[in-house]
């Protein structure tokens, strides 16, 4: 039997011990100095001017459609079927309108050529998922997101440290957002970060983090406008926008900072492991067409090269014989338009319009790609599938 888990902990002593060391000399416990240091460090890793640490990558979602609807108005944003449900979620909350379109499979990120035919006066944004570690971006769409002035907001929840021609996913668009779930490339148990070049979208972001509270803002002059605008209100309990307390706490920023020293030596393992895998994975029974480059994977991904019901059967069946841990469907269970939640809100959309996505749905899956994952279990997974 393999027993390979979904995701083997990835908390480490060393993680534990800097919460621990933290709990004995400071008394600083919710957001503060240590959010703001791993804030500077993520930035920094990164490659971006602002980073804006939350309780989740699902409240990095909320807050950034809400920011954009705020600062851009309403209108549409085309989003993903493959994705999580808070990408979805988060663009009904904003009071935005969502708008699928298919996906790629080489990336399994939305297709390009897609997004651009739908592309119009009322689009405020395009919503991309980088899914499972693949980088989802083509020049051809970032040119013509610039031509147009349409912003582009990347989720890079599931894919830190993927790039596109050697620059890192979640620089290239207005915003980014992250996640550090424990089943993610690194963890702050849980967690995630809003990030961002522009300093409007940053400060309009750091109101919704907490309570829409202005005096979380960092751009005294905003601050100041505010007060003058409002003088009947105390400036320190002036709430500018319907926010909540999305803010992350210091032991999370303190795990996160213990994390990030080994997320590039993890990352490059996870590579060489996925490559082990799709190299070793019968091209004839199953789609290995992936785009390779800058992926950082922390799944593979099995999908049946011809669509059949018995076979995908055999599939979950033997992986569940040999206890190999796996989840249908890709990122989020797979194609995210047939969920109720958005069937009740977009009653007149066909879901099964989304070819592509429905085949990721029905006939595919993913299983744990972790660091610590030996080589000669890859090898043997291999063998197991290609036998069916």
């Amino acid at each position: 039997m393999l027993n390979i888990p979904l995701m083997d902990n990835n908390i480490m002593p060393e993680d534990i011990d800097a919460v621990v060391e933290h709990l004995r000399t400071s008394d600083r416990l919710t957001n503060g100095p240590k959010v703001m240091e791993f804030e500077k460090a993520w930035s920094e890793w990164l490659g971006v001017k602002h980073s804006l640490f939350v309780n989740s990558g699902a409240s990095a979602n909320y807050i950034t459609m809400a920011a954009l609807r705020d600062l851009y108005g309403p209108g549409e944003v085309i989003v993903p079927p493959i994705t999580w449900s808070s990408d979805i979620s988060s663009v009904f909350a904003a009071g935005l309108t969502p708008v699928f379109v298919d996906v790629d499979m080489n990336t399994l990120a939305m297709n390009a050529d897609e997004v651009i035919s739908h592309l119009n006066e009322n689009t405020r944004a395009v919503f991309l998922t980088h899914v499972l570690g693949f980088n989802g971006l083509s020049q051809r769409l970032l040119d013509e997101l610039k031509a147009r002035n349409i912003p582009l907001i990347e989720d890079v929840c599931e894919s830190h440290g993927a790039s596109m021609n050697g620059k890192k996913c979640g620089t290239f668009g207005l915003a980014s957002n992250f996640s550090f779930y424990y089943a993610h490339h690194m963890s702050t148990i849980e967690g995630g970060v809003i990030c961002t070049d522009d300093d409007r979208f940053y400060q309009q972001c750091r109101l919704y983090r907490s309570h829409g509270m202005v005096r979380e803002l960092t751009d005294e002059d905003l601050k100041r406008s505010y007060a003058e605008k409002y003088p009947d209100l105390r400036p320190e309990f002036l709430f500018a926008v319907p926010g909540y307390n999305m803010r992350s706490t210091e032991l999370n920023a303190v795990m996160g900072l213990s994390q990030l020293k080994r997320l590039d030596a993890n990352n490059a393992k996870r590579v060489e492991n996925w490559k082990l895998f799709v190299d070793h994975l019968d091209p004839e029974k199953y789609f290995t067409d992936f785009a390779m480059d800058g992926a950082v994977n922390y799944a593979f991904v099995v999908m049946l090269r011809r669509p059949s019901e018995e076979k995908f059967r055999k599939l979950t069946e033997t992986l569940r014989a040999e206890n190999v841990e796996f989840r249908r469907g890709t990122a989020g269970g797979g194609n995210m338009a047939r969920q109720p939640f958005v069937r009740q809100r977009m009653p007149s959309f066909d879901p099964s319009t989304l070819k592509n996505a429905d085949v990721i749905h029905f006939y595919g899956l993913y299983t744990g790609n972790h660091p610590t994952l030996e080589k000669e279990k890859i090898l043997k997974l291999c063998e197991v599938l290609n036998r069916l």
